[in-house]
């Protein structure tokens, strides 16, 4: 396999077009669904979709392109058919708003949430498609460095957008995904045995091929004799529900317990995101010189030390010990090494899970990794929150340390992932 890392550069062009998306419409459907009356619960319930969809289909979306053979690959064809209905049913969204009709939103959001699934896992499968083992995680650093640069477009230039008119965020950012994929739809060639039909390959459906190497996927998850896989996936669950717990509540948590306003907390996030982006490139080069595992687990201990001393200072300024300012100083020094060790974990997992398999079926493993990732979007929010209500805000950095926690321990137990000897 011929290794040239502009071409990971082009195929972050996916990541990059799919990362514009989502914070667009995170930030303002929410605002769009209260114009029609509703709950903030059923708002709530309706911005799940995005992950009600992932863990549905990613694993079999994956492990369909897995079987998958035309003359475009096996990927391909998924971002060709996926890619253009999203951004038609995305630049929807403002419109049908504006015509006040409930039932053409929800299917608006719908179709959106459904069409992005169909050619996520796929995107993201295409690096382990192009790549050696031994390079997989500095490939991955760049593609999360791609996303991040996407996520930076839209919260930088979605604001003057939206003030100009609320439509225009999502024409632009629509037509710059679809532009995106396009690039990496009729760039990136995938190798040429997915490109090939024979009579043996189309005997069966491609859906139903996809199916029961599903099946064989979570066979290799909970039946298999040899557990790290298992607690592989456990650990990406743990770590994302404590991170995720962070990105929901830390505005709130600097509001509410340590009494300092939530832009200020939103920044400190912002330093957090910046640092994350800055060096997934980094992480990549440093997982393949010490090992994945090893830099996940320092990048873990970042974290962990990360949240101690986060209830240390929120204590201290709460109680008025030292000075505030000189405090939420080092608040942006210790979420910027944060986003660090989120990075040095965030960039070597996907590859430790595709390299627990073979080429052939890293899309549906793919999919594996997006179903515990999404599965713990969906539990963390309301699971942090009853503990916040039972308990305070405080807690917060208490579950973050759970989960973290938890994560170590799983991942001390992995014993395969690292570059495959060929």
């Amino acid at each position: 396999m011929e290794f040239k890392y502009w071409k990971l550069f082009v195929l972050g062009f996916g990541f990059f077009g799919i990362s514009i998306i989502w914070p667009l419409y995170n930030a303002y459907v929410p605002i769009f669904l209260k114009d029609f009356n509703l709950s903030s619960f059923m708002v709530g319930v309706v911005m799940t979709f995005d992950n009600i969809f992932a863990i549905i289909m990613l694993p079999l979306i994956g492990a369909m392109s897995d079987k998958t053979r035309s003359r475009f690959g096996r990927r391909i064809p998924y971002i060709l058919v996926g890619a253009p209905i999203a951004t038609v049913f995305f630049i929807m969204i403002p419109f049908v708003k504006n015509m006040s009709i409930l039932w053409l939103m929800m299917l608006a959001i719908i179709f959106m949430n459904f069409s992005m699934a169909l050619f996520r896992a796929p995107v993201v499968a295409l690096m382990p498609d192009i790549t050696p083992t031994k390079h997989r995680s500095q490939a991955n650093g760049i593609i999360n460095f791609m996303g991040g640069l996407g996520a930076l477009f839209a919260y930088f230039a979605g604001k003057p957008m939206y003030d100009a008119n609320p439509s225009f965020p999502f024409l632009v950012g629509g037509f710059v995904m679809l532009i995106a994929s396009f690039i990496v739809a009729f760039t990136v060639k995938e190798p040429q045995e997915y490109t090939v039909v024979t009579g043996e390959e189309s005997k069966k459906g491609t859906a139903k091929k996809g199916m029961l190497d599903l099946i064989s996927n979570l066979k290799d998850v909970f039946l298999s004799k040899e557990k790290s896989l298992l607690f592989m996936l456990f650990s990406i669950l743990f770590w994302f529900i404590g991170f995720n717990a962070i990105e929901t509540f830390f505005t709130s948590y600097m509001k509410f317990y340590v009494g300092v306003g939530e832009s200020t907390g939103a920044l400190i996030l912002g330093f957090f995101s910046l640092t994350l982006m800055l060096f997934s490139i980094p992480a990549g080069f440093i997982g393949s010189k010490i090992g994945r595992k090893k830099t996940i687990i320092i990048g873990l201990s970042v974290i962990l030390v990360m949240s101690v001393s986060t209830i240390i200072l929120g204590t201290l300024i709460k109680n008025r010990i030292f000075d505030t300012q000189a405090i939420i100083a080092i608040f942006f020094a210790l979420f910027a090494a944060g986003g660090v060790g989120w990075a040095m974990v965030n960039v070597n997992s996907l590859p430790m899970v595709v390299d627990m398999t073979t080429t052939d079926k890293a899309g549906g493993y793919t999919g594996l990794y997006y179903f515990f990732s999404m599965a713990a979007n969906i539990i963390a929010p309301p699971l942090s929150g009853k503990i916040i209500d039972l308990f305070d805000y405080n807690s917060l950095m208490f579950i973050c340390l759970i989960f973290f926690g938890l994560a170590v321990f799983t991942i001390t137990r992995v014993k395969r992932g690292e570059v495959q000897q060929k």
